[in-house]
């Protein structure tokens, strides 16, 4: 006799759903397999709070249920190095440059060019104006070590 067919819930973290039919004696590797080709490595399956991390598993020992949901989350995949004499791997297509990427190289950029007026004509700077731009560029100086430091 053939074996039923589950249908499960594949949720990702921008709340989008994919539905996924699967049998009860599939493992979680096969899942994966089956529908992040390429990709098993990179994706991180919960089932109630719980990380799946073996892939032999088996759903039936799960106790999964028609309609169960299986949150899914997709890491980055990791640069691996290469052996010397093989080909590197595919560079990735470049990241959109948004406004924020490049929001703090516009504000060091500005206060390089502040300090250097600044110290190139001294008498159109108050002491507050400097205080003001020594201020500003600890505050700016915190925030790219906030960014970065990740």
């Amino acid at each position: 006799p053939a074996e039923p067919t589950l249908v499960l819930r594949l949720k990702f973290l921008n709340d989008t759903e994919r539905l996924a039919r699967v049998r009860p004696g599939d493992t979680v590797g096969a899942l994966k397999r089956t529908y992040f080709p390429g990709q098993e490595q990179q994706v991180r399956l919960i089932y109630q709070g719980q990380l799946l991390r073996d892939d032999t598993q088996s759903l039936a020992g799960l106790h999964l249920g028609h309609l169960s949901v299986l949150h899914c989350h997709l890491s980055p995949p990791s640069a691996a190095p290469t052996a010397p004499g093989s080909p590197g791997p595919r560079s990735p297509a470049p990241a959109a440059l948004g406004v924020g990427s490049l929001a703090l190289p516009l504000f060091v950029l500005l206060l390089a060019l502040l300090w250097y007026l600044q110290l190139q004509h001294r008498h159109v700077f108050t002491a507050t104006a400097t205080t003001c731009l020594a201020g500003l560029t600890l505050l700016v100086t915190f925030v790219a070590f906030a960014m970065y430091r990740r």
